[in-house]
C-alpha cells in the first residue's frame, strides 16, 4: 500500500528536497504541492493524502491555523507532520496542540524523514518527551496538578498519562505498572478519549499545557 503525501512549505527548495526524499521510496508517494496553508484544505479534499509535511511558519495561513482546520472540518483529517527550523519553535508546541502527530526538523536526515511518514501513516505518533518537556518549559502556565480534573481521569489514568509524558511505551507502562499491555492500552485509549486528544502526542502536550504535568516533574 502506497502512502500518499502533501508537501506544504513556503520555500520550493524545501519542497524540492522533500519530493526527491519521498519519491525515492517504492512506498511512498508525493501527490502534490503547496506553498501556504490558504491552499491546504481544498489539496487535502481532491488529493487525499494519508500524510501532509506542513512547515509550520508561512506568510499568509501558517502550520498551526492550516492543522486546525484540518482537524476541525474533516471527519478523517490526514496525519500531520510539521517541519521546522528551530527545534525550540513555540509555534511547533501550538501546532501539536492542534492535533500535528509529531514535528521534524528541516535539517533532519532523509531516513528520518521516512520512518517519520511511516510512523504516522500506520497510526503511531512521533512523540519526543525531551524535546516536548523543552518547548513546553518556554509556555508553562503553571496551572496546577489538577486542570486536568474536568476530563474526569480515573487514579490509574492519571499515573498512565504522566507515563507517557516521561516517553514511556504501553509495553513500558505496563511493566511499570504490574498491568497487562491490552489493559494499559486500554487505559491509553481512555485517556485519549477523556482528553479529545487524536493520539499520544497531543494528550502529551494538552498535559503540558494544563499544568497537570509539569516540565520540571
Amino acid at each position: 500500500m502506497t502512502v500518499g503525501v502533501l508537501l506544504v512549505d513556503d520555500e520550493q527548495l524545501i519542497r524540492a528536497g522533500l519530493r526527491a526524499i519521498i519519491a525515492s521510496e517504492p512506498d511512498l508517494a508525493v501527490l502534490g504541492e503547496a506553498s501556504d496553508g490558504a491552499e491546504v484544505p481544498g489539496l487535502v479534499s481532491r488529493l487525499r493524502p494519508d500524510v501532509v509535511l506542513m512547515d509550520v511558519r508561512m506568510p499568509s495561513v501558517d502550520g498551526i491555523r492550516a492543522t486546525a482546520h484540518l482537524m476541525s472540518t474533516m471527519d478523517t483529517p490526514p496525519k500531520v507532520i510539521v517541519v521546522t527550523t528551530f527545534e525550540n519553535d513555540d509555534y511547533v508546541y501550538d501546532a501539536l496542540l492542534a492535533g500535528a502527530s509529531g514535528f521534524l526538523l528541516k535539517r533532519a536526515r532523509p531516513e528520518e524523514i521516512v520512518a517519520a511518514v511511516r510512523t504516522v501513516a500506520a497510526g503511531e505518533s512521533l512523540l519526543f518527551p525531551a524535546a516536548i518537556r523543552r518547548l513546553a518549559e518556554q509556555r508553562s502556565r503553571g496551572a496546577g496538578g489538577d486542570a486536568l480534573a474536568k476530563a474526569g481521569l480515573t487514579e490509574r489514568e492519571q499515573e498512565v498519562l504522566r507515563l507517557m509524558a516521561a516517553g514511556l511505551s504501553n509495553v513500558e507502562i505496563a511493566g511499570k505498572l504490574f498491568l497487562g499491555v491490552q489493559t494499559v492500552k486500554t487505559h491509553v485509549g481512555n485517556v485519549l478519549g477523556k482528553l479529545g486528544a487524536r493520539d499520544r502526542t497531543q494528550a502529551v502536550v494538552k498535559a503540558y499545557d494544563s499544568g497537570f504535568v509539569t516540565p520540571t516533574g
